[in-house]
């Protein structure tokens, strides 16, 4: 079997985009993105169930660090260097978990891999 070019890229070498460009930082650094509830179905949850217009995500203390650095330029190796720089041995094991974090961030929408 052929492996196409596109699957043969390693995913470290991905560069995330954000999709959520509203978000904001409290005292202590920790990242708020704020997701609107856009569509049919989050607008009839909105009358019938009283759910929000806008919800508000928090990071964690390592996402918040890494929601800057989605710049749309760096990779995610190139992130993994700041984040390694900032947190240490914390960070291990320190590509599993951001391409984990970079996967969730995906599957909910909040980035894009530049193409």
């Amino acid at each position: 079997m052929k492996m196409s070019k596109k699957n043969s890229k390693n995913y470290l070498e991905f560069v995330p985009i954000r999709q959520i460009e509203r978000f904001s930082a409290d005292e202590n650094g920790v990242i708020t993105l704020e997701i609107e509830n856009k569509g049919v179905f989050n607008r009839l949850a909105q009358k019938l169930l009283k759910k929000p217009k806008i919800s508000y995500i928090h990071l964690d203390e390592m996402g918040s660090f890494v929601w800057p650095l989605i710049d749309g330029e760096r990779n995610i190796t190139e992130i993994g260097v700041f984040v390694k720089e900032h947190f240490g041995e914390r960070a291990e094991p320190l590509y599993e978990r951001l391409a984990k974090y970079f996967r969730v961030l995906q599957s909910y929408g909040f980035i894009e891999f530049k193409k």
